[in-house]
C-alpha cells in the first residue's frame, strides 16, 4: 500500500495517544485540572460579557488528550448571488478504538455581522473551524465545564452578534474590546445625564465598515478583533469615532515597533 492510498485509519494507527479512562472520576478530575491549566497558560479563551469561552484550539487539546482527532469530511459552497456561504462537516475519530465517535456541522456567511468584507477563503475556513468546535462540543462539553469554562466554543459566539442583549455602556465595551488602548474618562454626571435623555445615535454603516477594515489588519490580535466585533453594534457615533482613532494609533504604534525591532 503506497502513501497515496493509505486511509485515515491506516495513518492514525501510528499515532501514540495517552490512555484516560473517562469512566473513572479520579482520571476525569486529573484531565480537567490539566486542561484548565493548559487553556489558562496559553490564553485560549475569549471573554464574552464576563464569561470565558474556550477557543477551538483548547477543544482540540482536550480531544487530543483522549485520543480523539477531528477529520474534515467536506466543505460545501452553498452561496447564492446575494450571499457567500459555506457549510462544513467534521467527524471525530477515536485513535484508540478506531471508531468515529462524533460529528459536527457548521456554516459561515458574509451576511453575518462583522463578516461583510471577509474574503472567500476566510468564510470557508471559519465554517471548518466552527464545525471542529461543534463536533468536540457535542462529545466533550462536560470536560470543558469540569475545567471551569463555558461549554460552548468561542467561535460559535459569532452567531450571537446580531442579537440585542444587555451589555456594558459603550465606553466600557470599548475598553473590553481593545484593552491595550486607553479609553477617554467617563463624562461628568451632568453631561452623562443629558446624553442619557437624548436619543442614541448609533454608529453609521460607514463607521462600522472602517472599524472592520482596521480590525482585519495583521497587527490586531484575534481576541481584540473578536471582542470589538461583538460590541460594534452597540457603539454610538462618538464612540465609533474614538474606536477608529484608537485602532489607527494602535496599528501605527505596533507597525513602528516591529520596524524598530527589525
Amino acid at each position: 500500500m503506497n502513501e497515496a492510498t493509505k486511509t485515515t485509519k491506516d495513518i492514525t494507527k501510528k499515532v501514540k495517544v495517552e490512555s484516560f479512562d473517562i469512566s473513572r472520576s479520579d482520571e476525569t478530575l486529573d484531565l480537567a485540572k490539566d486542561l484548565a491549566k493548559f487553556i489558562k497558560d496559553n490564553k485560549l479563551t475569549t471573554n464574552v460579557q464576563g464569561k470565558e469561552f474556550v477557543n477551538v484550539e483548547g477543544w482540540q487539546y482536550a480531544g487530543s488528550r483522549l485520543g480523539i482527532v477531528p477529520i474534515v469530511e467536506h466543505v460545501i459552497n452553498v452561496s447564492s448571488p446575494e450571499e457567500m456561504k459555506y457549510q462544513a462537516k467534521v467527524t471525530l475519530f477515536d485513535l484508540r478504538h478506531n471508531a468515529t465517535v462524533g460529528a459536527g456541522f457548521a456554516v459561515c456567511s458574509n451576511k453575518e455581522s462583522g463578516k461583510k468584507f471577509y474574503q472567500e477563503f476566510a468564510i470557508m475556513s471559519m465554517a471548518q473551524t466552527r464545525a471542529i468546535g461543534k463536533a468536540y462540543r457535542n462529545c466533550l462539553a462536560w470536560i470543558i465545564r469540569a475545567a471551569g469554562y463555558e461549554p460552548t466554543p468561542a467561535e460559535e459566539m459569532d452567531y450571537n452578534t446580531n442579537t440585542q442583549a444587555a451589555a456594558p455602556a459603550p465606553a466600557a465595551a470599548l475598553a473590553q474590546a481593545v484593552p491595550a488602548m486607553q479609553v477617554v474618562p467617563a463624562e461628568a454626571p451632568a453631561v452623562a445625564a443629558e446624553q442619557a435623555a437624548a436619543p442614541v445615535q448609533y454608529a453609521t454603516a460607514s463607521q462600522k465598515e472602517e472599524i472592520i477594515r482596521l480590525l482585519n489588519h495583521p497587527v490586531i490580535t484575534r481576541p481584540e478583533k473578536t471582542k470589538m466585533l461583538l460590541n460594534i453594534n452597540r457603539l454610538d457615533e462618538e464612540r465609533a469615532v474614538q474606536a477608529i482613532a484608537k485602532l489607527r494609533k494602535a496599528i501605527d504604534d505596533r507597525e513602528n515597533g516591529e520596524k524598530a525591532a527589525a
